[in-house]
């Protein structure tokens, strides 16, 4: 009894040293590593979860993460299948296989499999081993079954179809099916899924890049062992096995790429990131932009963005015809750069007109020469229309009135309107606003002045463009008010398209800065806005690049390509009036005409101002021709500020200069309107 129990005792001795020898070890190794701040690559996702844009870690690899919602079911069957039929039923470690692997370890003299279950797998890609050793397998276990008593199966399931190896510097199903297929996992046929299913094992010596036919029978050992556990019908295995393997490498998506550098900057601690752009639409206008601009020049490049008029989302965003084209200036995002909006603002001269009870669509405005102090608007055309309507002046873009109803609208009350309603507007350096503001001379980015024609598209409530999934939606400023907004869009709505596009059904403004640097045309419809800018990123000019002839073309077919019907414009507000210009009140009949009368300020015709008049040698000055257009009779006519005799009602009449000098010449009608130019007789 005695030898016996001192039997027992010493073997009870060696397990429990056995035992703490064991735990000693576990305990050596350190926690277990469960994937938490794995390395995997920032991912850009549109507004349904697709990839727009991935960027690899920084050791030069495709990780992109991965979870089982992401990919076919097919695939995880195979998966299973293939690699761990036991997997929802073991706790890390599959003692079948472990004794299969070491029965074929004796048998055979070397190692057949390796008995590995995906756990198993996923343990040894997250503590990677250089050589296989029994230390190393069982550091394999020990650390699987960690695994299983920390992490759920799907959970594992997602460490694996994240870390996988497939070859190269892919790793993860979504880098390896985007690089060999072109698609997402969650989309895979048969035959590729079981590729997918088999590179993993050999990743190098089965890449299809480079061995696709040594992947194309790993691809068939797993269909055939498919088939061999009923896990997929014979009859679909034959078409598995015709399907070509790729030999070449897809290059990842890459859309909306400064959209995507942008928030990977502003968010270099996140690794997905979810914007509200559709990747559909996006590529649709990238392709847009690509084939506009290599039809325009060489140099010139093409901007656009898309947004939804009821929440303010962009839905894409196009920064530059060709994000890798250097001579294109492609990394600059033009959708932000400050540029000259050409005659894009005027809808919102006439649209503060009509906030003020100064004009109706349908008043009455004189086209005709202007000039305001020193500044003498003309039309692009350099033609005059005469008498037209207010909306008439809209849908041609005519220069005069606009100017001549901002400055009754005060250019200032424009500015910091526009600047209210979220617009960054930038004026030449040292220069105060004026008249020509509203020609274009001021600067302004394609993302705010969209914004701006999205706020006419909602009734006149302008709100921050949103880009970002989750970002709350900012305040709502007041840009116009309904019933001025309604009445833009309305006219806008029956501008002449251009060649070939439909009629009435984009409300769309186009614009030409000076000197041909920039087209511009602006656009929507009852659901969306798009913008779209046209022109050398480098400010040079473009002879003949107009707004008309370069950018509407490409805001139609971006509307056209967006795959929608369009939606008409929103019904006419409460407080719209409808009237042809005769029926309306009479202040409202015709612009700036005192009792229903037409008059202009007095302009002096000649002589111009800063002209050099020469006097005869040797006789008398003769007299100089002073015409004079415009004004309320009777018109005061002033030399160097002495009044010459009544002219009555003449608009043609002759002075005498007193010798050489500068002469001020000043006419002043009854209402106390005054132009005056200044001359010098030698």
């Amino acid at each position: 009894m005695t030898r016996t129990r001192l039997i027992l005792a010493s073997v009870g001795g060696a397990a429990l040293c056995a035992v703490v020898a064991c735990a000693g070890w576990v305990w050596s190794l350190g926690p277990a590593p469960l994937g938490v701040g794995l390395e995997t690559s920032h991912t850009v996702l549109d507004r349904e979860g697709r990839l727009l844009r991935a960027y690899a870690t920084p050791d030069g690899r495709w990780r992109l993460p991965a979870t089982v919602d992401d990919v076919d079911p097919g695939f995880l069957k195979l998966l299973l299948a293939y690699e761990d039929k036991h997997f929802y039923a073991h706790h890390g470690v599959d003692p079948r296989a472990m004794g299969r692997a070491a029965y074929q370890l004796i048998s055979e003299r070397q190692i057949v499999s390796g008995g590995s279950t995906l756990s198993m797998q996923v343990a040894r890609l997250l503590e990677p081993r250089e050589h296989r050793s029994f230390g190393a397998k069982l550091r394999q276990v020990t650390r699987a079954l960690q695994l299983e008593y920390k992490l759920s199966k799907r959970e594992i399931l997602a460490l694996y179809l994240t870390l996988a190896p497939y070859g190269g510097n892919l790793e993860g199903i979504r880098a390896a099916s985007l690089a060999y297929f072109g698609k997402e996992p969650r989309r895979l046929s048969l035959g590729e899924a079981a590729l997918l299913v088999a590179l993993p094992q050999s990743p190098e010596w089965r890449r299809p890049d480079r061995h696709a036919e040594r992947a194309q029978a790993a691809r068939d050992r797993v269909l055939d062992r498919a088939v061999a556990q009923a896990v997929v019908p014979r009859d679909e295995i034959a078409r598995a096995k015709d399907e070509v393997v790729p030999q070449a490498r897809k290059p990842l998506p890459t859309f909306a790429p400064h959209s995507s550098d942008r928030i990977v900057s502003l968010e270099p601690n996140t690794r997905i990131h979810k914007l509200t752009l559709d990747a559909p639409l996006q590529g649709k206008l990238e392709t847009l932009a690509r084939e506009r601009a290599l039809a325009l020049g060489p140099e010139i490049s093409v901007a656009m963005i898309a947004v939804d008029n009821a929440t303010g989302e962009v839905r894409a965003r196009v920064a530059s015809s060709d994000y890798f084209d250097k001579r294109r200036a492609g990394q600059v995002d033009m959708t932000q750069a400050l540029r000259s909006p050409g005659s894009t603002l005027k809808p919102f001269i006439y649209g503060m007109g009509f906030e003020d009870g100064l004009i109706h669509p349908e008043t009455l405005i004189e086209d005709r020469p202007a000039r305001y102090g020193g500044y003498t608007p003309e039309n692009f055309d350099l033609t005059f229309q005469g008498t037209v309507t207010i909306r008439k002046a809209l849908q041609l873009s005519l220069n005069v009135p606009a100017i001549a109803v901002l400055s009754k609208v005060g250019v200032n009350r424009l500015s910091a309107r526009l600047t209210e309603a979220g617009a960054g507007l930038v004026l030449p350096k040292g220069e105060a606003p004026g008249l020509a503001m509203g020609l274009g001379g001021v600067g302004i980015t394609l993302n705010d002045l969209t914004m701006l024609y999205a706020g006419l598209a909602r009734g006149g409530e302008a709100q921050t463009l949103i880009e970002k999934q989750g970002q709350p939606a900012s305040n709502q400023h007041r840009l116009l008010d309904p019933v001025a907004a309604w009445y833009i869009g309305n006219a806008l709505m029956g501008a002449p398209p251009p060649d070939n596009a439909p009629h009435g059904r984009v409300a769309f403004k186009t614009g030409t800065s000076y000197g041909y640097r920039d087209a511009w045309a602006v656009g929507f419809d009852g659901r969306m806005t798009v913008g779209v800018w046209v022109g050398r990123p480098d400010g040079s000019p473009v002879p003949g690049l107009v707004g008309r002839a370069s950018a509407a073309p490409i805001l139609f077919d971006a509307f056209a390509r967006s795959g929608h019907t369009p939606v008409p414009l929103a019904q006419a507000p409460k407080g719209a009036v409808f009237a042809a210009s005769s029926k309306l009140p009479p202040p409202l009949q015709r612009f700036g005409a005192p009792d229903g009368l037409a008059t202009e300020p007095p302009r002096i015709m000649f002589p111009p101002d800063g002209a050099r008049l020469e006097l005869a040698e040797g006789r008398p000055a003769d007299p100089v021709a002073l015409k004079i257009a415009g004004g309320t009779a009777p018109l005061t006519v002033m030399i160097n500020g002495v009044p010459l005799p009544a002219t009555g009602g003449r608009r043609s009449l002759f002075f005498q200069p007193n010798g050489p000098g500068f002469v001020r010449l000043t006419v002043m009608d009854a209402r106390g309107a005054a132009d005056s130019v200044m001359v010098r007789v030698q």
